[in-house]
């Protein structure tokens, strides 16, 4: 892999892996469609180190609301800051069980430009099926809980924050996302937009970084070194991108309290319809 198909790589990871697109889509997609020679046992660690530079932005972005959510089991002075760290913890579980168990089988599936669009596409319509249920939601008047984001999410069950990390687990399937399932599920769980992007923000910090423990090492094998330099480029330039992009998210999702799926949706729909035209014709 060159430097600059690294960069591109970068760019587009650190955009797509918090917009809820599927960034693991993308970067299935984004070598098929420029018919880069690359390696698929290679391609998936030099993908995560791409995520830990996403971990990374996060974990600057959202610094004081971790040391409040870790502070808050000392002091015992914010019990719903206590209860959300607890929630994530609960949501991680099933990500990590799962991710573990089924690694193999899904690597397999990894370099598989056509399904990934598929999925792509199916993402779309859960995106948009989302959208009309909120709507719904709002409409009764039912559903929605009140306050500011961390009482919303403090209101969760520990049954519903395992289930929401359970939608999280869809996105080991490229095409995907891990953002967008989770908010997805986040929404049915009652809360709004907002409240649904932080958690998924919040928990996509240590699957990330778990997911790193376990592959980057492998970028130090003797047949993936050379990947090494333009990983730690890529890296770097990916947590730039995503640290943009959750600024942007977040001001975006606290003004848009009805569709704000819907522009994701028809681009899921859009790029996958397209991906599977030209991979079949």
């Amino acid at each position: 892999m060159s430097w600059v198909q690294a960069l591109w790589f970068a760019v587009v990871q650190g955009i797509t892996e918090l917009f809820p697109v599927s960034s693991v889509a993308h970067a299935v997609l984004l070598p098929a469609v420029l018919r880069w020679p690359l390696d698929p046992e290679g391609l998936l660690p030099f993908t995560v180190m791409l995520h830990l530079g996403t971990a990374v932005a996060l974990l600057l972005f959202y610094w004081r609301e971790w040391l409040e959510l870790i502070g808050s089991l000392v002091n015992g002075r914010d019990p719903d800051k206590r209860k959300v760290f607890w929630l994530l913890i609960t949501a991680t579980v099933p990500a990590a069980v799962i991710g573990g168990l089924f690694e193999k089988s899904l690597r397999a599936h990894f370099p598989s430009a056509v399904s990934a669009a598929f999925f792509l596409m199916v993402n779309g319509a859960i995106l948009w099926i989302g959208d009309r249920r909120r709507r719904r939601m709002d409409r009764f008047g039912s559903f929605r809980f009140a306050g500011d984001e961390d009482r919303q999410i403090a209101r969760l069950g520990y049954g519903q924050g395992f289930l929401i990390g359970l939608a999280q687990c869809l996105a080991l399937i490229p095409g995907f996302s891990r953002s967008g399932m989770t908010m997805i599920a986040g929404l049915y769980a009652g809360l709004s937009y907002e409240a649904a992007a932080r958690f998924a923000f919040l928990l996509a910090t240590p699957i990330i970084f778990g997911a790193g423990i376990l592959e980057v090492p492998k970028l130090m094998h003797d047949q993936h070194r050379e990947l090494l330099g333009p990983a730690l480029l890529g890296g770097a330039a990916s947590g730039i991108a995503a640290f943009l992009s959750v600024w942007v998210l977040t001001r975006y999702f606290r003004g848009r309290e009805v569709r704000a799926f819907r522009p994701f949706a028809i681009y899921c729909l859009a790029i996958g319809l397209a991906a599977l035209l030209y991979f079949k014709l």
